[in-house]
């Protein structure tokens, strides 16, 4: 079985380099989070807890 060349082996980390890349943008960028939730988190409820020593 013949070795395989460093040019070959560069060439195929920048490929999956590419691509490595190309789909982490694409999962950032079609991610479109929901504005009607974050509405309702302003809304927080705090119990205030005084301490009678």
């Amino acid at each position: 079985m013949p070795q395989m060349a460093p040019i070959s082996w560069l060439s195929l980390f920048v490929l999956f380099t590419i691509i490595f890349i190309l789909f982490n943008m694409m999962n950032y960028f079609i991610y479109f989070p929901l504005t009607s939730k974050s509405k309702n988190l302003n809304k927080i409820i705090t119990n205030s807890m005084n301490w009678k020593w």
